[in-house]
């Protein structure tokens, strides 16, 4: 572990412990940059808060910046409070520091964008089972769910940056027309653009909502603990 790494540790999720990771920039000094919780603020912390006592990891890369960038990028954060957990989240900080890219494999591994799984629904019982059930009956619901949304993951993740993919493509075809003076083919390129980028934000709603349901249910988790 050296000063600019990105390190990381197993944290508890729903009571399935090592359920996901905690990231941040070890600061070589003793200290770490992370968004930190329950903040959910970019803070330099010790280690050993970083940590809570458990084993910590490195996260290679075979291109990344110098330690001293990584430092200067996640110091440029410090203080941030814009914390969402499909969006920006404490791996999507972390791989920004240390690559430039705002990236966060676990969400992409895990957590779908939802098209066939009607989130309200599936919401709802999640969030009976937190508030008024068994936690063996909620660790069995989050567990049959979570099975469901990596299915939906597997189908409409490909779909999705293939939608991102073709709203690019169409504005180049777009483009290359205007410079050969055909109007008529940048309409039409410009016409499928929109269709695909009309199907993208269906799909980042979905996501929205998603975001919005796991951020509820984490918060009721930790109001059920205290």
């Amino acid at each position: 572990m050296a000063r600019g790494d990105q390190i990381y540790i197993f944290r508890e999720f729903w009571n399935l412990e090592g359920l996901y990771e905690h990231h941040g920039i070890d600061c070589g000094d003793g200290t770490a940059i992370h968004y930190r919780k329950p903040s959910e603020i970019i803070e330099r912390t010790s280690i050993e808060v970083f940590s809570k006592g458990q084993k910590i990891h490195i996260r290679q890369y075979p291109i990344r910046y110098i330690a001293e960038t990584v430092i200067n990028r996640a110091e440029s954060r410090l203080g941030e409070n814009q914390y969402n957990l499909l969006f920006n989240n404490c791996e999507h900080f972390a791989t920004w520091c240390v690559t430039g890219e705002s990236k966060s494999q676990q969400i992409e591994n895990f957590i779908p964008l939802l098209r066939d799984i009607n989130i309200d629904t599936l919401s709802e019982p999640l969030k009976q089972a937190i508030m008024g059930g068994q936690p063996q009956d909620a660790n069995q619901l989050l567990n049959r769910a979570l099975g469901e949304i990596r299915v939906a993951w597997d189908d409409v993740h490909p779909q999705y940056k293939q939608a991102l993919a073709e709203m690019n493509s169409w504005q180049q075809v777009a483009m290359e027309a205007l410079k050969r003076n055909r109007e008529d083919l940048a309409r039409a390129a410009l016409k499928r653009k929109l269709n695909s980028k009309k199907r993208a934000t269906e799909l980042e709603e979905s996501l929205e909502k998603l975001a919005t349901m796991t951020q509820n249910l984490l918060k009721n988790q930790v109001d059920n603990r205290e």
